[in-house]
């Protein structure tokens, strides 16, 4: 699972426009362009398609954050430079003001169950002894299952399409 589908999925699930994904970005303080955003939420075999850099993809999560739970006073908090799924699946629980119950109903209409045991290690620290990395298909399941809770339109619609 690549950032730039990642920014497709979150995109989708939410209905943003070319202009609300901008201003996102602007929230975390980095201005970006129409083009650029266009690039990125191209398919990968377009000719225009520009990978997304970690560094982008935490500064639009940050964005994200500010967006959905307002900005903080002063200094924003600096994006990091290398992103892993565990910092993403945080990034998210955020900004959607997710307590652990909440994530594991989403996972839950993705069909993934897992107990809060589990789920807690995702958002430890990387040397914590019950610290746990989150793999490509359980950030898709959160993924999914965000597009099944946020997304009117697919809630009724059996079979979601899993790209």
């Amino acid at each position: 699972m690549t950032h730039n589908d990642i920014l497709r999925r979150i995109r989708y699930t939410f209905d943003f426009n070319d202009s609300k994904m901008i201003a996102i970005f602007g929230l975390a303080d980095y201005p970006v362009t129409r083009e650029q955003t266009s690039n990125w939420l191209k398919t990968d075999d377009d000719p225009a398609f520009q990978k997304l850099k970690d560094i982008e993809l935490a500064i639009f999560l940050n964005g994200l954050i500010n967006d959905k739970r307002g900005k903080k006073e002063g200094p924003q908090p600096q994006p990091e430079q290398q992103l892993t799924n565990n910092m993403i699946f945080m990034k998210l629980k955020i900004a959607l003001n997710l307590k652990a119950e909440d994530v594991l109903e989403i996972l839950d209409l993705a069909d993934l169950h897992i107990s809060k045991h589990e789920l807690s290690a995702f958002f430890r620290k990387p040397g914590h002894k019950h610290y746990r990395e989150c793999k490509h298909q359980m950030l898709r399941s959160f993924l999914k299952g965000m597009q099944l809770k946020y997304r009117a339109d697919t809630e009724s619609k059996p079979g979601i399409k899993e790209t």
